[in-house]
């Protein structure tokens, strides 16, 4: 008698592709997966941190804001990727996507954090960070610019001593994020995103990606990614549009606190950067799969392919 394939027991089983290096190693891949969470936990409670470490004036409850908010980014980051599925964190094991945006992220943080600290506890980095940031923000400081619309976030009651921080600290985070997002393009353009040597399992490198919900999968990855593109290009103009029409404009006391002007400022360039990374990415997963369709290499008859 031949031999017959096995009937699969859902939709999701039939399109989801095996990982080999899961097979026989189940002791060694808990134990690594957990201490390579706990590690990237540890790091994320670290960069949630770090302001309130080195910046002054931080009050009881500003320090246990700060420790809570350290606390649930650690216990989320280390849940997410001790999971065999993640939930929320995609492209988890294809790196070098969220080693790249905990990059950008890491270095965003810690040169405002020492540009705001110049002007408590003055040294030779902190003042090179000032300065830095002073040049950076001077040349982006431009018509339509975002660094000039993110001026416009503060109310008419600033001074331009208060413009002029932000604005530094504004061109400084535009121009790290941009050079992380231009490194990733970068990253894919010598073929080396995802990594050839492992295979891109669609399940856990986007959770929140449903592939079975219909149509071309190929072509709903490909909208994704053109949305999150544009809205990435886009937020840095609209969220001080946003701010000065929700709220008239942030009040000058908010960033008399050097914590509130690097969160506010990183907020602002990070999730573009982070939106725009995104989008590059899923288009990378949609040009492999149209690719491996166009080698004949199509898994299934779903529609995805193992990548």
């Amino acid at each position: 008698m031949g031999r017959h394939r096995r009937p699969c027991r859902n939709r999701r089983e039939a399109i989801a592709p095996v990982e080999p290096a899961a097979r026989g190693k189940g002791g060694v891949n808990v134990f690594s997966r957990l201490s390579g969470a706990l590690l990237r936990a540890s790091l994320v409670v670290l960069l949630l941190a770090l302001p309130s470490v080195l910046l002054p004036g931080v009050g009881a409850d500003g320090q246990q804001m700060v420790a809570l908010a350290a606390l649930f980014g650690g216990v989320l980051t280390l849940v997410e990727y001790n999971a065999t599925y993640p939930g929320l964190v995609e492209f988890r094991d294809a790196p070098p996507f969220n080693r790249l945006r905990f990059a950008l992220l890491l270095v965003m943080v810690l040169t405002l954090t020492l540009m705001q600290r110049e002007a408590s506890d003055p040294s030779a980095l902190t003042a090179l960070s000032a300065r830095a940031a002073g040049a950076v923000g001077t040349a982006m400081d431009f018509a339509y610019s975002p660094v000039r619309l993110a001026t416009l976030m503060l109310s008419d009651r600033a001074t331009p001593e208060q413009t002029a921080v932000l604005r530094n600290a504004a061109g400084i985070s535009y121009l790290i994020a941009t050079a992380a997002v231009a490194m990733f393009v970068a990253v894919i353009r010598l073929n080396r995103w995802p990594s050839r040597n492992l295979a891109f399992n669609v399940w856990v490198n986007l959770p929140t990606f449903e592939a079975t919900a219909g149509g071309d999968v190929v072509q709903r990855l490909l909208r994704d990614a053109r949305f999150n593109l544009a809205l990435g290009f886009l937020l840095p103009f609209l969220i001080p549009i946003a701010v000065k029409i929700g709220t008239s404009g942030l009040d000058p006391l908010t960033l008399a606190s050097p914590q509130a002007l690097v969160w506010i400022t990183v907020a602002w360039a990070f999730l573009p950067a982070s939106l725009l990374m995104r989008g590059v990415g899923m288009a990378r997963i949609a040009e492999m799969i149209r690719e491996k369709r166009r080698t004949g290499e199509v898994f299934g008859t779903r529609g995805l392919a193992p990548v």
